[in-house]
């Protein structure tokens, strides 16, 4: 079994999975109880050795998906933007190996999501996959050949930073015009609530009326995504991979957002691009980072 565990930034998931990308017992917690004056990484090691007790299972090795720019070789978080308190600079492979003995391999979670999709999800059995998943912000992870590509400290794949409007909005991260500042579904929220006057707004409440004909919902999806597609079609034109992914809570939103993003993509590439290219939705949902963690895990105890 591996010891597959996925880091966030407000609570840690971890489950026992075999080889075959089946979770097997599952253990969370939060990492944020107490405002983050205990560092994360010192609570995720204290449930561990709590779940690794509970289900008295050994383990081969353990996986780690982890929020945050994450060196992939040395296994450390190496960028936050300054987000998370005693966050930036945890040693997730050093400190892991020292407490349980055992080979530890840390990603950062986005592409722990596309590695899982690959492994066990909508995308198994493909080799060039980029999957992007809309939420809070914009995450990426590319994989290429089968491996995710990692770049040369392991933190390529933020697609949500690249330039979608050269002087469009501020971004969190110092640069304006940014992809996640278009595309994620903060950004969906923040059109809807500018065109209507509304305060309370949410993606729920846009994909109900949009459902039940609202126009004026139905012309701010229309437009977001317009901004979607337009930042999966260069990636499409990067990368000529064989699926775009799409990830994140409102995947589930096959009529409204896949089936049109799908055609506004296939429409708009070059046509030797469009071809054999399929637009999916993802389908491990919030399980995806732990089986791409422990997939992550297995490749590179070989």
């Amino acid at each position: 079994m591996i010891l597959s565990i996925d880091i966030g930034g407000t609570a840690v998931k971890m489950g026992l999975v075999d080889r075959a990308g089946t979770i097997h017992a599952r253990h969370e917690a939060s990492v944020c109880y107490d405002n983050y004056e205990t560092p994360i990484l010192t609570t995720v090691i204290r449930e561990a050795k709590h779940f690794l007790g509970r289900e008295n299972t050994p383990i081969e090795g353990i996986g780690v998906s982890a929020t945050g720019q994450v060196d992939d070789r040395a296994g450390v978080v190496i960028g936050t933007n300054g987000k998370i308190p005693h966050y930036e600079g945890s040693q997730i492979k050093h400190e892991l190996e020292a407490e349980f003995g055992v080979p530890v391999f840390a990603l950062n979670d986005a592409n722990a999501a596309a590695l899982g999709e690959c492994f066990a999800g909508r995308a198994k059995g493909v080799d060039n996959v980029l999957m992007i998943t809309l939420g809070t912000g914009v995450g990426g992870g590319i994989v290429l050949g089968g491996k995710i590509f990692g770049g040369t400290r392991g933190i390529a794949g933020e697609l949500g930073h690249i330039t979608l409007y050269a002087d469009g909005v501020p971004c969190a991260c110092g640069s304006r015009g940014c992809y996640e500042s278009y595309a994620a579904t903060t950004a969906l929220v923040r059109l809807a609530k500018a065109a209507t006057g509304e305060t309370e707004m949410n993606g729920r409440i846009i994909f109900s009326r949009a459902a039940q004909g609202d126009a004026q919902m139905l012309a701010i999806l229309e437009r977001w995504i317009g901004d979607i597609a337009a930042g999966v079609v260069g990636l499409v034109h990067t990368f000529n991979p064989q699926m775009v992914l799409i990830g994140g809570g409102v995947s589930t939103q096959e009529t409204l957002l896949i089936a049109p993003l799908r055609e506004r993509i296939i429409r708009t590439v070059m046509p030797r691009f469009a071809e054999c290219l399929q637009v999916e939705a993802a389908t491990l949902g919030n399980d995806a980072g732990m089986i791409g963690a422990a997939k992550f895990c297995m490749d590179n105890m070989r």
